[in-house]
């Protein structure tokens, strides 16, 4: 059996089966993807606005500190802001953690404060 597929490069262009096989298991991977990121995407906003109200700074602040303990700690940008979620509802950090975290919010909130000061 023979079909046809539209493309915008190959409006109609013959597939057999095997290639719509193909094609359906790899539109499937790239929509589990697309599900990663909105997860991953969600959870480091939600941490965004919990570093937001720990340093009282902006959130493009807030971003550079998640940014900045994930770099000082070799985690990932994802796992650092899953710390930051559990720690903001009364969970614990790792030390590690902990102290960059202080010491990018001191960092950050300097700035804003200095900013703020010569507005």
């Amino acid at each position: 059996m023979v079909f046809f597929a539209m493309s915008r490069r190959h409006p109609l262009q013959l597939l057999s089966t095997t290639d719509l096989v193909l094609e359906h298991e790899r539109l499937h991977e790239e929509i589990d993807q697309l599900q990663r990121a909105l997860t991953s995407h969600a959870v480091i906003d939600q941490a965004i606005g919990a570093v937001v109200a720990f340093g009282r700074i902006p959130p493009d602040d807030a971003w550079r500190v998640l940014r900045e303990v994930s770099q000082r700690t070799n985690t990932k940008v994802r796992t650092v802001a899953e710390h930051v979620l559990k720690f903001a509802q009364g969970g614990a950090l790792s030390d590690t953690e902990l102290e960059e975290l202080r010491r990018a919010l001191d960092r950050h909130s300097a700035h804003f404060s200095a900013g703020r000061a010569g507005s």
